[in-house]
């Protein structure tokens, strides 16, 4: 390749010095026969004047012989490479450029603009997938709220079915809610329009109100709730924070069978303060897990419905949050033996934020 890159730099540079030794030689001849045709003569200096306006007349209609000779290549040329930039202007990102070789010198600008087509073809699937999610997630709730609502209409209802009815459209608000405000966090942290103001304060305490604050869920399936606290201050946006440990709580609770267990720890590892959720649940398979963090993925769609139902943009948004906050997030876990996430942040004390 590198062979093939210095062979397109060297042929312009040979061509301008063929075209000067030309201009050069047939302005130094030419001016000769000239003034010895039309009997002229020069002072020393007219002379090199006369010479030098030769060699720029002689050396500009070479370049001119040659442009007008190679046009023709030169469309064959370009052709392509404008053909593909229009196609790719009107949404087209299949386009492919041929062989980068017979490009010589602009190989590198045509492989970029392979490579762009290709992006830009993925970022149109992605779109296409997020739009196709967004209008499921957001089609189901709709369709159990006017499906049930249409129901109350039904003055022969028990009062123990309109209950039920109102039950289950008040959950599908919620959820609905829960869709919507998870989507404007995400499109915020991504475009940076979040305020983000770090402030120091103690992560455990933070980590013990969260706990508390789920309390009613995990006691309603009497789950064991155990927490392992250290003494911790980190500096962060409190509010993101405190989304990462609830949602991380809940979807422990979530798929953690009643009289399951639930442990939280929160522990310095020098540079680091790790807090770790770890349950005894369902757990995930091995191939799911590099998936978890996207958005709109779940593990068990029929799961995730009778449970409760989830958007699958929980895990996306904490990952998200924690690595604004230049850390990191990782999950282990096997079928039927339970799940960990650890969250890993910077230690203020020891990298001195």
């Amino acid at each position: 390749m590198r062979i093939w890159e210095k062979m397109n730099v060297a042929g312009p540079i040979a061509g301008i010095i063929i075209m000067l030794f030309i201009s050069w030689n047939g302005s130094y001849f030419g001016s000769r026969l000239l003034a010895r045709h039309f009997h002229w003569s020069f002072s020393e200096y007219g002379y090199h004047l006369f010479v030098m306006g030769m060699q720029i007349i002689i050396f500009f209609c070479v370049a001119g012989i040659i442009a007008f000779a190679t046009r023709g290549h030169e469309q064959e040329f370009y052709g392509p490479i404008l053909t593909a930039m229009r196609q790719i202007s009107k949404g087209n990102f299949k386009v492919e450029l041929g062989n980068i070789r017979q490009y010589r010198q602009f190989g590198g600008i045509v492989e970029g603009i392979n490579e762009m087509a290709n992006e830009l073809g993925r970022m149109e699937m992605m779109r296409q997938d997020f739009i196709s999610n967004v209008s499921h997630e957001i089609q189901s709730p709709l369709t159990s709220i006017r499906g049930f609502a249409a129901a109350l209409k039904d003055d022969s209802l028990s009062p123990e079915s309109r209950k039920h009815y109102l039950d289950i459209i008040e959950a599908e608000s919620r959820r609905l809610s829960g869709l919507s405000d998870n989507l404007l966090k995400l499109s915020a942290l991504e475009a940076e329009s979040f305020p983000f103001e770090r402030k120091p304060y103690r992560l455990d305490k933070q980590v013990q109100e969260m706990i508390l604050a789920s309390e009613p869920q995990w006691l309603g399936k009497d789950i064991e709730v155990e927490a392992e606290l250290a003494e911790a201050t980190v500096v962060a946006v409190k509010d993101l924070l405190s989304q990462v440990w609830t949602n991380l709580l809940h979807n422990s609770i979530k798929f953690t069978p009643p009289g399951g267990r639930i442990t939280v720890s929160l522990r310095s590892t020098g540079e680091w303060l790790e807090v770790e959720v770890k349950d005894s649940g369902i757990g995930i398979a091995e191939e799911e897990l590099p998936r978890i963090f996207e958005r709109f993925y779940k593990v068990d769609k029929s799961r995730s419905v009778s449970s409760g139902g989830g958007s699958g943009l929980g895990l996306p948004l904490v990952k998200k949050i924690v690595e604004l906050h230049e850390g990191s997030i990782q999950v282990t876990s096997r079928p039927g033996e339970g799940t960990a996430f650890i969250v890993r942040l910077p230690n203020t004390k020891v990298i001195g934020l």
